[in-house]
């Protein structure tokens, strides 16, 4: 797996998150953010991949580019974030969340692994989606950060 097509959903520096419906054939609002909270980067899915949560896999794409909901980006794959979602009624799946740079990224040419990012930058993403699910009512917990070998062998 060289690269894997990103469907971005949420753009970087939204305060709206938005879902793709499938019944629809759209991008459709799902909801407002408290203020002061934004994705920090391009947030979407893998099409034709499904996760344990029942939805397609999540992906959030690093770079200095703001794309737009419905999107297509190319992408290679940097790493994951593992981690277990526990949902409102308390049922507990994993819902992690891979880490990838576009081809056409300028800025981050040169990453090809999670461990050339800055530990903040990790930090930062990780910080956003446990926010994120506790005002949701729900609780995120990471398990650990895997590199992108890891990660393209979890994907496939």
């Amino acid at each position: 797996m060289k690269t894997i097509t990103a469907i971005i959903e949420t753009p970087k520096g939204s305060a709206y998150k938005y879902d793709y419906d499938e019944g629809l054939s759209r991008i459709k609002l799902n909801k407002v953010l408290p203020a002061g909270l934004v994705f920090p980067y391009d947030f979407g899915f893998m099409p034709n991949t499904k996760g344990e949560d029942g939805d397609p896999l999540d992906i959030m794409v690093i770079s200095e580019i703001k794309t737009f909901p419905g999107c297509a980006i190319e992408c290679r794959i940097i790493g994951a974030i593992k981690a277990e979602q526990t949902e409102r009624d308390g049922n507990t799946v994993r819902n992690d969340r891979f880490l990838a740079i576009p081809i056409v990224s300028v800025h981050y040419k040169d990453v090809n692994n999670i461990s050339q990012l800055e530990k903040e930058l990790i930090d930062e993403v990780i910080v956003f989606f446990e926010t994120y699910n506790d005002l949701a009512g729900k609780k995120f917990k990471v398990i650990e950060c895997v590199n992108a070998r890891q990660a393209r062998t979890m994907i496939t």
